[in-house]
């Protein structure tokens, strides 16, 4: 029997498992399409349950500050710094700490802010982009060479730190080309210090 995955293991299953949730919510007031919290929780959390991550949140900072609108109305703009600790079937963990600001006029604002973080966490963790299509897209003539996409997510992913690095490893076995794995072996056990 094998050992039980680590959570950058874990996760990177998640992420193969879900590649991408579409903005299907509209802001009637702005008339903008959003991915709301709902969408992006029944998109991503069967696959955690499916790969053994459990996700808790720690509210680091909250504050509320009170604003009147043209009408006389009082709002209550709710802001709160929140850490989402991951856990993998391994016991080990990864954390992510995001903001959250909601605006409401009754008793709501916490949970809106909460969940406008976890929707946040969630998206820039997992790295979940839409299903629509980028508007960029149809503007450019030079296309990107494959080669190119890979070093652009090497970059971003060195960026953000040692578990990113080893999490895009584990994801590119078997899709990317060996030169792309020994560049992200290189530079985690940089990153690593060995």
């Amino acid at each position: 029997m094998s050992d039980p995955k680590k959570i950058h293991e874990a996760l990177a299953d998640v992420m193969e498992d879900v590649r991408a949730v579409r903005k299907g919510d509209q802001n009637t007031h702005q008339r903008f399409m959003f991915r709301g919290v709902d969408a992006v929780v029944n998109a991503v959390g069967p696959k955690l349950r499916k790969h053994g991550v459990i996700v808790m949140p720690e509210v680091l900072e909250k504050s509320v500050d009170v604003a009147q609108t043209k009408n006389g109305a009082i709002n209550y703009i709710t802001k709160v710094t929140v850490k989402y600790t991951f856990t993998g079937p391994a016991g080990d963990q990864l954390s992510a700490v995001v903001p959250g600001e909601a605006m409401d006029m009754q008793d709501k604002g916490t949970a809106k802010a909460m969940s406008v973080a976890f929707r946040t966490c969630l998206l820039q963790a997992l790295c979940l982009p839409t299903d629509d299509t980028d508007p960029d897209a149809e503007n450019h003539e030079e296309s990107v060479h494959p080669e190119d996409e890979i070093r652009s997510r090497i970059e971003q992913a060195t960026a953000q730190g040692p578990d990113a690095v080893q999490s895009l490893g584990t994801w590119a076995k078997g899709r990317w080309p060996e030169w792309a794995l020994d560049e992200l072996r290189k530079r985690l056990a940089t990153m690593r210090g060995k």
